[in-house]
């Protein structure tokens, strides 16, 4: 009998300084661990993988809309994209930046809780429903990941470091 597979992705801008990024990775990492028994018993597989967005081709190619993301089968655990400013990614970039914050239980986390994302993988591993997956052209990198993304890579070219017009 073939194992079912639930694929875990992981979407980030940073893991080097944004504590939110870090952050939710440390928890989803701990929650895959604790999950993964369970989910084997039941006849699936778990695949993990981590995928650094760090220019707009990236956030194309897997029509990304926030950072962090975590998708369960290629669905974004979260109904809706909720934001909020973050400073860390404000840094890197040299612009204002929202990042992603987590709904749960009618709170908003910057970094998701252990439940949130176990009760998420759960959810999506056990469903039937299919990702969209129709390639139907209706992505387009939001404004704040376009702002990042040239933020970023004015401060890299920069002979200051900063984000300046030398």
């Amino acid at each position: 009998m073939k194992k079912k597979e639930v694929k875990i992705e992981y979407l980030y801008l940073d893991l080097d300084t944004c504590d939110r990024c870090v952050g939710t990775d440390e928890v989803l990492e701990d929650v895959i661990v604790e999950l993964t028994p369970a989910l084997e018993l039941a006849g699936y597989s778990v695949s993990y993988s981590k995928i650094k967005i760090d220019n707009e081709e990236l956030a194309v190619q897997h029509r990304f809309v926030s950072s962090p993301t975590i998708r369960i089968n290629g669905r974004d655990i979260c109904d809706e994209v909720k934001e909020s400013d973050c400073g860390c990614c404000g840094e890197i970039s040299g612009t204002q930046v929202d990042c992603r914050v987590f709904e749960y239980e009618g709170n908003l986390y910057e970094v998701p809780p252990k439940a949130m994302l176990a009760e998420a993988i759960l959810r999506n591993s056990f469903s039937d429903a299919e990702s969209c997956s129709c390639g139907c052209g209706c992505y387009e990198v939001p404004d704040n990941l376009r702002n990042f993304f040239e933020g970023k890579a004015k401060k890299e070219t920069c002979c200051c470091g900063s984000s300046c017009c030398c």
